[in-house]
């Protein structure tokens, strides 16, 4: 008798999880034409209206911040924004994707810029702070970047208001 009624739920429970779609049954796309190459893909990250999706990749031999345009299904070009010498990781965006804001070691350590894709240049950020950067978000308008810093000697959040209009 104990073994029928540990079946009858067991046997309930697969029948409820395969007349619907649910999370554990569903097999993720991974899409081709751009978004996808031989060198890793890591930290995706969407526009707020999901019409972007920023990532970093070492496609060319160093570390770099690609966009992917959703609606078109094509790479957006970035003008000014990767650099030779030296690596872009970590991008978060905008609401809209204007703003991309990343991790930078430009000038030897890492640094948190904004990039305005407008524009099509970047602003550093973090130029008087000491120690290391990580982890950059952005609100939806742009106004205001945070990001962790251990300039105090442990991991703190930092906010930096990011003025748009010149």
């Amino acid at each position: 008798m104990g073994f029928r009624l540990f079946i009858f739920p067991a046997l309930l429970i697969g029948m409820i999880l395969s007349s619907c779609r649910h999370p554990l049954l569903t097999t993720p796309e991974i899409p081709t034409g751009g978004l996808n190459s031989k060198s890793p893909e890591e930290y995706p990250t969407y526009s707020g209206d999901g019409r972007f999706l920023a990532f970093a990749s070492e496609r060319q031999g160093h570390r770099d911040i690609y966009l992917f345009d959703l609606q078109q299904k094509r790479l957006v070009s970035l003008p000014n924004l990767n650099r030779r010498d030296s690596s872009q990781d970590q991008p978060a965006l905008s609401f809209d994707g204007r703003y991309l804001v990343y991790v930078s070691t430009e000038r030897g350590k890492s640094d948190i810029m904004v990039y305005d894709r407008n524009q099509q240049r970047s602003t550093l950020l973090t130029a008087n702070v000491r120690g290391s950067v990580r982890q950059p978000t952005i609100t939806g308008d742009g106004s205001q970047v945070a990001f962790q810093t251990s300039q105090l000697g442990e991991w703190n959040i930092a906010i930096v208001d990011y003025q748009t209009s010149p």
